[in-house]
């Protein structure tokens, strides 16, 4: 093994405790704020091994219903988290908000169809998941086999534009929409009793941030979260312990640099291959998934950046 290789052998355990103490743990979640439940996912692409459980979701608790925050990568995931809230309490779910399209989020949702609960989205979240959705079923079943068996895209019924507010009984919930960023369809909620933020994947912790949306858009978004100062905070992926606003500023600065380089490639009149090659070649030992997704962001980058005035 390589010097760098342990390093990144380190860094992956540092950040994410080693998969044998996660898979232990089954199906868990913890109580990170009164009210607020979540589980972990793995921090990986999705596999058979992890059954598609890469994404952290949960749920929080008011005094008259139940509201869900992403529902996992299957519907075997979300029987899983269904199950972990009758654990916790008797009271129906009566929202499943998707913070965004991708399928690690929202392949669950089946398994509440029954609970009669409103889905909640943004105003965008339709259009993409019908865009995407067949192409995200046959990848879903390649990736995952029978892991994969009933899961489905159930569609928002309840939309937000801007920002909406739910009442679970003594306890509100307020939704943002924002600049298109990692998706176009990004929404957080924020519980206000417990000042608790679920960012869904415009917070990655530990794992590279993906560009599926707009490098410039998630910068400016990332300006006004900072300025909410919750006193707990959900990323969609990564440890929940992480400090803030350290968190979410490491991750300003991956997307600044990322910006920066591809905007200097650009005026130097470089291809994009040349700047898949080259830019944030640095980076390599800080993320996890970078091998992944770094490349990734760097075409997309490039794309949005290239017409810019």
């Amino acid at each position: 093994m390589t010097v760098s290789s342990m390093l990144r052998a380190l860094v992956l355990l540092a950040l994410c405790g080693s998969m044998k103490a996660h898979a232990a743990s089954a199906f868990a979640v913890q109580q990170i704020a009164p009210g607020n439940y979540v589980h972990r996912g793995h921090d990986d692409v999705a596999t058979p091994a992890n059954g598609g459980d890469i994404a952290n979701v949960g749920f929080i608790v008011g005094a008259r219903c139940v509201a869900v925050i992403d529902t996992g990568g299957t519907l075997a995931e979300g029987r899983q988290l269904r199950a972990a809230i009758r654990a916790v309490t008797p009271l129906p779910v009566c929202y499943v908000i998707n913070t965004h399209m991708h399928p690690d989020h929202i392949f669950g949702n089946g398994a509440f169809k029954d609970e009669h609960a409103q889905f909640v989205g943004s105003v965008k979240l339709p259009q993409a998941e019908a865009a995407r959705g067949d192409n995200y079923l046959r990848a879903l079943n390649r990736e995952l086999g029978a892991a994969a068996d009933g899961s489905e895209i159930v569609p928002p019924t309840l939309t937000v534009d801007g920002s909406a507010s739910l009442d679970l009984g003594g306890r509100t919930l307020t939704l943002q929409t924002w600049k298109t960023a990692h998706t176009n369809n990004d929404i957080t909620v924020y519980d206000e009793k417990s000042g608790t933020l679920w960012l869904g994947d415009l917070l990655f912790v530990g794992c590279i941030p993906v560009v599926d949306g707009s490098v410039v858009g998630w910068l400016d978004d990332i300006a006004r979260i900072k300025q909410m100062n919750p006193r707990h905070v959900v990323p969609g992926h990564g440890p929940l312990d992480a400090p803030w606003p350290q968190s979410i500023e490491a991750e300003e600065q991956y997307l600044a640099e990322l910006a920066r380089d591809v905007r200097a490639a650009i005026k130097r009149g470089d291809t994009i291959q040349q700047a898949v090659d080259t830019v944030g070649v640095d980076q390599r030992d800080k993320w996890l998934l970078y091998d992944v997704y770094h490349r990734r962001n760097v075409t997309a980058a490039y794309a949005e950046l290239e017409w810019e005035k």
